[in-house]
């Protein structure tokens, strides 16, 4: 399975409010109705499977209205399931099922039909999927947006959100806050149409923000055609990875949904058809928008917004890497640094462009400037994230002054486990160091006091404590954790007094 990881636009100018909040909201939405849906959703398949079956087995019975819709949705559009319900010698699938069968009182089977009828129609009315999920035989306003802020399960948003984050960010920092999210709901709601010319007729909800974030994905090809990125696949227990520009790689995903939605079609439980009609109205969206002047209007906004803090040759370097001219904006963004040594913004695309050429090394070297910058500038998630990149470049061994400050950064998430780790991993690096000893004993310390762990830290003070490197100045610290590592152990095996 191929998992898109990054790829080499990932850093904008500004924080990508919009699509965090689309993902706010279709995580929250989730939350509140996916319980919910499951429970209903399984309530309601009994009474449609019983319904199936009494109309195949019974034809003369007077179906009510709203059943009978379902019921000549699943003759006309699943003929293959009607013929097996109709089938005298098919298996009996549950109890009911069992019952029905050995009943010939036309009355009495009528009245079940009737029953089933209205237990249909009060389902389908409650049901949150009917009335906020899209369906293409009754499609409403409320179900070709609500659709798109459903999801049927953890995996199912998971893969959606991190597929928006990747291909949303980067478009809401080209196209700005007001045209980025109408083109969303508009990707959205063309894809829904697509996929109910497809599937006309069909009672089946349809939920999900695939279809809009293909429209997303489309356009992404279109704005960013050359840009590359970075895929993952697992093959025998490991993640390995490759590069593809988007050029090539898109239209293979484009190409394999129209493969899948021809040959399997909605039978697959996915929308495929809803997959290519939102990459299509996407790609032509974003010709339409860069033609008309929208996003040239976008972009001088957003400068006049940004002008306080950019730089020309920021901006001059930002648009010879949309050419192609990585070179000339690297001489540009040195340039800058030369007055500005202490440029972020400088940093990170030219690691950008570094790591667009391949040259892992002086990204690397880059990478390393730019921690140093985000830690002074406390940018926690900044640093974070430069700091998996330079790993992902090859990089092993940060300078261990560097590395001290960043593990310190950790020990301020809420996540100290992290911190230690990053600790041992520098203690490892830099054994004969000032730093990979001090490395050692914050380790302890975070074992001891915040983790719980007394026999790690004793076992990672008394190392310390043997260690070549001098260290008087830290000796007293170091007794005072070995004593309280000791203590906390005799205090955790010791048995409880006796009551009198």
């Amino acid at each position: 399975m191929l998992i898109p990881l990054r790829h080499e636009n990932m850093q904008g100018r500004r924080w990508p409010v919009i699509t965090f909040g689309i993902i706010a909201l279709n995580v929250i939405i989730f939350l509140g109705t996916h319980a919910t849906i499951e429970s209903q959703g399984v309530d309601l398949g009994h009474i449609k499977i019983h319904l199936v079956l009494l109309a195949a087995m019974h034809p003369e019975l007077k179906i009510p209205e709203k059943a009978q819709e379902f019921v000549t949705s699943i003759q006309t559009k699943n003929a293959a399931l009607w013929k097996e319900a109709k089938r005298e010698n098919r298996d009996v699938f549950d109890a009911w099922d069992a019952r029905i069968r050995l009943q010939d009182d036309t009355d009495v089977l009528q009245r079940e039909m009737d029953s089933l009828g209205v237990s249909y129609a009060e389902l389908s009315s409650a049901s949150i999927l009917n009335k906020y999920a899209f369906i293409p035989a009754h499609p409403t306003l409320l179900g070709v947006v609500g659709g798109n802020f459903l999801h049927g399960g953890w995996l199912h948003l998971i893969g959606n959100m991190w597929f928006l984050w990747l291909a949303g960010a980067i478009l809401e920092d080209t196209w700005g806050r007001l045209i980025y999210p109408a083109f969303y709901l508009i990707a959205g709601i063309l894809a829904f149409q697509v996929h109910a010319m497809v599937n006309v007729g069909s009672f089946t909800p349809t939920l999900g923000a695939s279809g809009a974030i293909a429209g997303l994905m489309g356009a992404f090809l279109v704005r960013f055609p050359t840009t590359k990125i970075e895929m993952g696949y697992l093959f025998f227990y490991r993640l390995h990875r490759f590069k593809m520009a988007a050029y090539w790689l898109l239209p293979l995903w484009l190409v394999t949904e129209i493969f899948y939605g021809s040959v399997f079609g909605q039978s697959s439980g996915v929308a495929h058809w809803a997959h290519v009609g939102g990459f299509a109205f996407g790609a032509l969206i974003a010709v339409a928008v860069q033609k008309s002047g929208l996003e040239q209007m976008a972009e001088k906004g957003i400068q006049e917004r940004i002008s306080w803090v950019s730089h020309p040759l920021l901006a001059e370097a930002s648009e010879q890497m949309e050419k192609g001219q990585l070179d000339m904006a690297a001489t540009g963004l040195q340039k800058l640094l030369l007055e500005k040594p202490d440029s972020i913004d400088a940093y990170r695309m030219l690691q950008r462009i570094y790591w667009q050429k391949n040259d892992l090394p002086a990204q690397r070297d880059a990478l390393v400037k730019l921690l140093g910058l985000e830690i002074k500038a406390n940018d926690h998630e900044g640093a974070l994230q430069t700091c998996q990149d330079f790993r992902n470049a090859g990089g092993e061994m940060l300078p261990a002054s560097l590395w001290l400050e960043f593990c310190r950064q950790l020990e301020t998430q809420p996540d100290v486990s992290r911190a230690a780790d990053e600790y041992l991993e520098l203690a490892q690096a830099y054994p004969a160091e000032k730093q990979g000893l001090l490395a050692q004993m914050a380790a302890g310390r975070i074992y001891l006091k915040r983790l719980n762990r007394p026999a790690d830290a004793l076992r990672l003070y008394e190392a310390a404590q043997a260690s070549s490197i001098p260290h008087a100045d830290w000796q007293a610290t170091l007794d005072r954790g070995i004593a309280e590592a000791r203590k906390v152990m005799q205090t955790e095996v010791s048995p409880a007094s006796p009551v009198s």
